[in-house]
């Protein structure tokens, strides 16, 4: 019982911390697109293949009948104070919010040059012709309906590479748990934030960051994959009528 307590406790508190982030970052995205009718349908974007789940430990035997539980020792671990102090899980939170402060950038980067080829697209509409006009406007929306899925894609691939970190240091951190409760013969561990009042000696939490600190100083984050470039302005390219024309 104590042991799943402790894996528990530990994969929702670490993922409260960190993947708040991502969901914040989907609400904020407002994708620009040029000459949009509400209802125009999207290319869907490719389905990507989720994270493996990792195998359900099977539920420990229950005690025989008529057999009494052993008498509680409870230790107490406030496993947001071991957050602060575990330098495998800044290291992660650092890297992932990068990552995300880049994307965010890069979007808007991406979202004003947009503006600025439709603005310029605007001024040059009474000299073409409506086949040209309508040509270089489906280029434009071509490439930013593009530019949305590389977008969406990054996003995932961060929240994605923050789970797999956070993965690992869930694991290390039940682990640490278990362990330093055996070696104060604890076998119930409880989480602060449902203690009202304690005792200091029953108190776990600087004893497991210690311990924490030690077996995990840091976590690799994957990589990220979708950083090619969106396509080249439509100035660089001609129009489809154009090449038309030329055949």
């Amino acid at each position: 019982m104590a042991r799943r307590a402790s894996t528990a406790l530990a994969a929702v508190l670490l993922s409260s911390a960190l993947i708040p982030g991502g969901a914040a970052f989907a609400q904020q995205q407002e994708w620009f697109v040029p000459n949009q009718q509400s209802g125009q349908p999207q290319r869907p974007a490719p389905q990507r293949q989720a994270p493996p789940q990792r195998a359900v430990q099977p539920n420990p035997a229950p005690l025989p009948a008529g057999e009494q539980p052993p008498a509680a020792v409870i230790g107490i671990v406030d496993v947001p104070a071991v957050q602060r102090d575990s330098t495998a899980f800044n290291q992660v939170r650092e890297e992932i919010e990068k990552r995300r402060q880049k994307l965010n950038d890069d979007l808007q980067r991406e979202q004003a040059r947009w503006r600025e080829e439709q603005q310029a697209l605007a001024n040059q509409r009474s000299g073409l012709s409506p086949e040209d006009l309508r040509a270089k406007e489906r280029d434009l929306q071509e490439r930013v309906t593009d530019a949305q899925r590389v977008f969406r894609d990054r996003s995932r691939d961060i929240e994605q590479a923050a789970q797999q970190a956070l993965q690992q240091i869930e694991q290390a951190l039940a682990v640490v748990i278990r362990q330093v409760a055996a070696s104060r013969k604890v076998n119930l561990v409880l989480p602060r934030p449902l203690v009202i009042y304690n005792e200091p000696p029953f108190d776990l939490s600087q004893e497991v960051s210690t311990q924490l600190n030690k077996v995990l100083k840091s976590v690799k984050v994957a990589a990220e994959e979708n950083t090619a470039p969106t396509p080249a302005p439509a100035a660089s390219r001609p129009a489809q009528g154009q090449q038309q024309k030329r055949n």
